[in-house]
């Protein structure tokens, strides 16, 4: 793909090193001299008390008082990973004041969003945003779904890491909740997911179940339908199936055939019973997944490659939101996750970070890579 003229692409930097200062003076020294815009930045546990330290450094250097981010196990940077390490990736996008509107934590009431944000939403044609979560608030879900709605839109983004008080932030550092930016419809983006498992056996209509308990498949006791569709080896010995065997809950109204991924959480052999870390009604429907490397590798090729394609021009800049689960657990060291999209996609400036669940559209998925292109 032909890539995008100096003048065209976003400026960014990333660094690692034990003091945030250091770091930070390496990446604006990789960015040079912006004119100005959005800032985004994504740190690794090790700086998550720094944060506000970091901001204001970079404020004060570039002249931008936007900067939006989170706190990520690890951090991604056009063809690297910073994962357990320190680490330190910016971004600055070079936009119109008008073009985004950054907001700051929303809990479950929508309406001081709205409130703040509705009417310009509207004149902007908003219906994008990137967002950042914390993972110890337990609506997360239904927050990114009425914030979908709210713009009639699509977002991407993830949960953060969170040892302390700061797990992600919006012009401030903040906790709980959801926070942000909206772009108008004059920052044109192409976005899509890759699943890091691959379905096995046939879909199943769960015909009895209570919240989360799985009781029956097709009318069958629930664990002698997972047990058919794992295979006899895995069967034999269920200890086996952690981390391997997941449930995939089928996206209505999908025509990618995209799931969303959701641990097991039991298993009750006398009452064959089959528990996952979803709540479903009568009349869904559930397949189960292996979580594969070879698949998962050759599923972000796929990905990489289509949305290269749609994007149909040289992107100014990528973000790229990838769970915890992949990097160097799933694709081994050496950054070999964030190398193949480099690979696929080319020397395009990219930051993002390693999330403890990731934002599409308007849900939470988990164990996916999100890639959004700026163009």
């Amino acid at each position: 793909m032909q890539q995008s003229s100096t003048s065209d692409r976003f400026a960014y930097g990333h660094a690692s090193d034990d003091d945030w200062r250091a770091a930070t003076e390496r990446c604006l020294a990789q960015l040079g001299h912006p004119d100005g815009g959005l800032g985004l930045l994504y740190v690794s546990e090790n700086d998550e008390w720094n944060l506000p330290g970091i901001v204001a450094k970079l404020r004060a250097e570039t002249g931008i008082d936007d900067w939006v981010g989170a706190v990520g196990t690890g951090v991604c940077a056009t063809g690297t990973e910073y994962f357990a390490v320190p680490g330190m990736a910016i971004m600055v996008l070079d936009l119109p004041a008008d073009a985004f509107r950054v907001f700051g934590t929303v809990t479950q009431d929508l309406d001081e969003f709205t409130a703040r944000n509705g009417a310009w939403a509207e004149s902007a044609a908003s219906h994008f945003a990137i967002v950042h979560a914390d993972p110890r608030n337990s609506g997360t879900p239904e927050i990114v779904a009425r914030l979908a709605d709210q713009i009639d839109g699509f977002l991407v983004g993830g949960l953060s890491s969170v040892q302390g008080d700061v797990a992600h932030f919006a012009d401030g550092t903040t906790a709980g909740g959801v926070s942000g930016v909206l772009f108008s419809e004059q920052v044109p983006v192409v976005t899509a997911l890759s699943q890091s498992c691959s379905p096995i056996g046939t879909k199943h209509e769960i015909t009895a179940c209570d919240g989360n308990v799985i009781a029956e498949l097709d009318g069958r006791p629930a664990l002698a339908a997972f047990k058919e569709d794992i295979g006899e080896l895995l069967a034999s010995d269920l200890r086996r199936v952690g981390g391997m065997i997941f449930a995939a809950i089928p996206v209505r109204g999908s025509d990618t055939d995209d799931f969303m991924v959701r641990n097991l959480m039991g298993v009750d052999q006398e009452r064959q019973l089959l528990a996952i870390g979803e709540m479903v009604e009568t009349g869904d429907t559930v397949q189960f997944c292996r979580r594969d490397a070879p698949a998962a590798e050759k599923d972000l090729v796929r990905m990489v490659g289509s949305i290269r394609e749609r994007a149909g021009r040289p992107p100014r800049g990528a973000v790229y939101y990838s769970c915890v689960a992949r990097g160097p657990n799933m694709f081994g060291p050496g950054s070999c996750e964030m190398k193949m999209i480099e690979r696929e996609l080319g020397d395009v400036p990219l930051v993002g970070f390693f999330c403890n669940g990731e934002i599409s559209h308007n849900r939470l998925y988990g164990y996916t890579g999100v890639l959004t292109l700026f163009l």
